[in-house]
């Protein structure tokens, strides 16, 4: 189904397959609550990854309504786990992080998700309510969203931040501000999983490894801003499929090179 609206006839629940995922949320309360916040706005895939308590009946509580949302909700071990399949990654964080990523507003948030979801699942990450998303975590996201709060006061519980994000795509869409992806060819190739794109982070370290790229400098450093690179570039999963083979032919050739 489209989930193109126009703003003279908007759907008052427009479709997109977008999922909120709460990373170790620590209090059931803020689980309810963050239900109750998608599905005032229209939206109802909620993904936990990791909760430290769930399912509960605290939670079921806080939902007020929206226990639909939480007997639907998805649970899975790592945040890896529950974006693998997804085109498009923003992490939500408060503060600035060694993992550097480019950083949207909430309402150029909802639009760079809606302008992906024409090819595929995206998901909007927030993480624990007392340290946020770790940096391995980030590492997993395109970009990051961040909400301009009052500097002296920026303390946002997670169902508030959830709130703030969920009623800016919902706005989007009723607006009908989906802005189509630029084709690479002729036709619209779809943009590359993020199983793909780790599938091809693992085999571009191991690449650098045989060929002696570090040479013995510590290669996360190098291996954080080949992510950011690429991961900017919005790559497409034939242009993941190109960028392999080249790896592995570069492997071969290390491989050779290394024979008596």
């Amino acid at each position: 189904m489209s989930c193109m609206q126009t703003p003279e006839n908007p759907d008052p629940n427009p479709v997109v397959d977008l999922r909120c995922v709460l990373v170790g949320t620590q209090h059931p309360g803020n689980i309810g609550a963050a239900a109750r916040a998608l599905k005032t706005m229209g939206l109802s895939k909620l993904v936990l990854v990791a909760p430290e308590d769930f399912p509960s009946e605290e939670a079921r509580r806080r939902a007020a309504g929206a226990e639909d949302v939480l007997e639907n909700a998805q649970v899975f071990a790592t945040l890896a786990d529950a974006v693998a399949d997804c085109r498009y990654v923003l992490g939500s964080t408060a503060r600035g992080r060694r993992v550097q990523l480019q950083e949207h507003d909430p309402r150029d948030a909802a639009r760079q998700l809606l302008a992906r979801a024409v090819d595929g699942p995206v998901a909007l990450v927030f993480g624990r309510e007392r340290t946020g998303l770790f940096n391995e975590e980030l590492q997993l996201c395109h970009a990051a969203v961040h909400i301009p709060a009052n500097p002296d006061y920026s303390s946002l519980n997670l169902a508030a931040a959830v709130q703030v994000l969920a009623y800016e795509v919902r706005m989007a869409l009723l607006a009908g501000r989906i802005v189509p992806p630029v084709a690479n060819d002729d036709e619209h190739e779809a943009m590359a999983s993020q199983a793909q794109l780790e599938g091809f982070f693992v085999q571009l370290g191991e690449t650098l490894d045989d060929i002696d790229f570090h040479k013995g400098r510590n290669p996360d450093s190098a291996m954080r801003k080949l992510r950011r690179l690429f991961l900017r570039n919005s790559l497409t999963g034939k242009e993941v499929r190109l960028l392999r083979g080249v790896l592995s032919d570069a492997q071969r050739m290390a491989k050779l090179a290394r024979m008596p």
